[in-house]
């Protein structure tokens, strides 16, 4: 029988024995706490549903142009990892020609307590704004969003509102030197804009900058709806514009392609931004890559729902510009591109 020495040595080595187990024990308890505390947190992150807001004139089905530019805004956000249903919940709201019904709209958006407002172009942004002063806005292309006072300056926007700007130094005066280009002997333009949307002063003073540089005569007529395109044309050709530059709108975007057919009835080169004009019958469009801005407006989405605050996200400017030609339209008004022209053209429309 073993003395009682070796019996109390067995019992302590025993005890140590088990102490060590409970420690080890204790240990891999903890380091697997502190190994599945992160997953769980993430996965409970990942099970929220973002509801994101989107105010703009045209639906994502209202028609093709409009579908091009929201599906990029939402393959931006796919490739984001964000699936409608699962991640994310969609409201949208549409004004079409009623801008009058954006405040009200925005309210609706408000109210429905989305995480982010996704605003279209002006004056949809500034519907936003006036709404919340909390919720952030991302907006996909505004043409001077320091100017209209979303933010207060690019590089740190101050407010609730950050996203892409559409605008560059000399874009407009650039399309009045394309016009000149194709009509040499152009003496007198015409500029349509809608003066519903401020944001669009900048861009008149600009091209009357350039106009005034050139010897160029300019004509600025105003279509506020639908109906004043008639009589805005009657001006134009009574008298006597040789070209037209359209100003950024989102009604002259969704009746972009009336009003090529009227420049054609009229016998007018005209000219605008989005690559979109040039494709509904404009002889030209000369401006940033839209789609690409609205996909991009999905990675200012994603930043903000991960905790970004919009005062601090710098707005981003356009650094891609592409020239498309219609020369269909060329041929009905009787032009001939000039091969330097050709050349230098992103996409030639026959």
């Amino acid at each position: 029988m073993p003395s009682l020495l070796a019996r109390r040595a067995q019992t302590s080595t025993r005890i140590i024995e088990a102490l060590m187990m409970d420690r080890r024990t204790l240990l891999l308890a903890f380091l697997s706490g502190a190994v599945t505390a992160p997953i769980a947190a993430r996965a409970q992150r990942a099970r929220k549903v973002y509801r994101i807001g989107l105010l703009g004139g045209s639906s994502p089905t209202a028609h093709e142009a409009s579908a091009r530019l929201w599906d990029a805004f939402f393959q931006g956000l796919r490739e984001l990892g964000y699936v409608e249903g699962q991640t994310i919940v969609v409201e949208g709201r549409w004004y079409g020609e009623n801008t009058e019904r954006l405040p009200s709209l925005a309210v609706e958006l408000v109210q429905a307590k989305v995480d982010v407002i996704v605003a279209g172009a002006p004056p949809a942004p500034e519907a936003a704004a006036r709404a919340t002063s909390t919720i952030p806005i991302v907006m996909a292309g505004h043409p001077d969003p320091v100017g209209s006072g979303l933010a207060v300056s690019l590089a740190e926007p101050g407010r609730n509102v950050t996203g892409l700007s559409d605008q560059s130094p000399d874009l407009v005066a650039k399309r009045l030197q394309l016009l000149k280009e194709v009509v040499p002997g152009i003496s007198q333009v015409a500029v349509l804009w809608n003066p519903t949307n401020p944001t669009l002063m900048p861009m008149l003073t600009e091209v009357e900058l350039a106009a005034r540089s050139v010897g160029v005569k300019l004509q600025i007529l105003e279509a506020r709806v639908p109906d004043d395109f008639t009589s805005a044309f009657s001006a134009m050709t009574r008298d006597g514009a040789g070209g037209l530059i359209v100003l950024g709108s989102s009604i002259f975007f969704a009746e972009r392609s009336r009003i090529a057919a009227l420049a054609a009835h009229s016998r007018l080169p005209v000219i605008s931004g989005p690559r979109e004009f040039a494709e509904a019958g404009f002889l030209m469009s000369y401006g940033s890559i839209f789609a690409e801005q609205w996909r991009r407006a999905a990675a200012y989405v994603d930043k903000i729902l991960q905790g970004a605050n919009p005062a601090d996200l710098p707005i981003e400017q356009p650094t891609k510009f592409e020239l498309r030609l219609n020369m269909k339209a060329a041929k009905t008004l009787g032009l001939t591109i000039p091969p330097s022209l050709l050349a230098r053209a992103d996409a030639v429309i026959e």
